[in-house]
């Protein structure tokens, strides 16, 4: 049977040894205006730009995974749209977020959202089935969606400030702020797979989280995403969070994950010592300081320290450590790709 790295990433996702290490990109609005040079808001509004970007990632870097790939996203601003967040779009960048209100109690009573009606969730919805309908003409189709996560989600709709002084100030508040946005996600990412034909997997991205203590962790956070990633049991379930925050890797592994998409800031030796018995790893080349700011040269051997450190004994997915950073040259993903190939080659 032939191998594709979809397979070979869905291998390493079940902590195998796949032939070759697979390698994963998060790509979406910060870097694929820019690799594609058109304004970021014709990247948005001109349907067809936005797929034959996505189409030509395949062609351009056939060995690559893209996370989630085909992402129809906003920015941020999907899930704080929803409940009225205040959203300006930019020329040259993702669009920016400002909450509406700042009262967590008035937050508390807020109904969960509906992804066919509110915010802008009707329009990815709909850009996914016309997406899907013009891969599936070709063969192909979309493995995967995204969502953020409850804590993310909730620091743009109440603000930073205020929601982490209410874990401490009004912690019912906030409980029932993120019982409410978990079931939202919940609906959110249901809806997105409804569109799709042959749905994988799913992405939750909550960096927030990594800014809380283990305590507030397990009374406040570990509840919704155990939830949320229990709903999708047997998908392949991604969970993206780049915030340095090693305190909480070990309760992670509880959270009921497949792949965790961590930091370059701590060390990937490490994090595979402590979690890669319990979930497969996504990362470790520096998004910026690396993958932008050196040569492939430089790129490749970070790659391969990378690959040295956590590819044997299997559940390895190389990838930088977090998304693809604006003006993150090609040639610096062609060398981790490359290196990929040549170190599964050579092992």
């Amino acid at each position: 049977m032939t191998t594709t790295p979809w397979k070979q990433f869905k291998q390493a996702a079940r902590l195998e040894t796949p032939e070759q290490v697979p390698v994963a990109f998060i790509v979406d609005s910060p870097w694929l205006p820019g690799y594609a040079g058109i304004n970021t808001l014709d990247y948005f509004l001109l349907p067809d730009k936005w797929y034959n970007i996505h189409r030509g990632l395949l062609d351009r870097f056939p060995d690559a995974v893209w996370v989630p790939g085909f992402w129809v996203e906003y920015g941020m601003a999907a899930e704080p749209s929803a409940f009225g967040a205040r959203v300006m779009f930019h020329h040259d960048r993702p669009p920016s977020i400002e909450p509406v209100m700042t009262d967590l109690k008035a937050w508390a009573s807020v109904r969960a959202a509906d992804p066919h009606e509110d915010g802008l969730m009707p329009l990815v919805l709909r850009l996914y089935r016309h997406a899907e309908e013009r891969l599936q003409a070709e063969g192909l189709g979309i493995k995967m969606v995204a969502a953020r996560g409850p804590m993310v989600t909730a620091g743009w709709v109440v603000g930073i400030t205020d929601l982490m002084m209410g874990l401490v100030t009004d912690p019912a508040s906030v409980n029932k702020i993120l019982d409410t946005l978990t079931t939202s996600i919940i609906r959110w990412l249901h809806a997105q797979l409804e569109t799709l034909r042959q749905p994988e997997g799913i992405m939750l991205l909550d960096d927030i989280v990594g800014m809380v203590s283990l305590a507030h962790y397990n009374e406040f956070i570990a509840p919704h995403l155990q939830r949320i990633f229990n709903e999708f049991e047997g998908l392949v379930r991604i969970y993206h969070n780049d915030t340095p925050c090693q305190h909480l890797y070990g309760a992670f592994t509880e959270a009921n994950f497949d792949v965790f998409n961590f930091t370059h800031k701590v060390d990937i030796a490490a994090v595979k010592a402590e979690m890669g018995h319990r979930v497969a790893l996504m990362g470790n080349v520096a998004p910026l300081d690396v993958a932008v700011r050196q040569p492939p040269e430089v790129v490749a051997r970070h790659a391969r320290a990378c690959l040295d450190a956590a590819a044997p004994g299997g559940g390895f997915i190389l990838s930088v450590g977090g998304g693809v950073s604006p003006d993150t040259p090609a040639a610096s993903l062609d060398a981790m790709l490359k290196t990929a190939r040549d170190w599964s080659a050579g092992r």
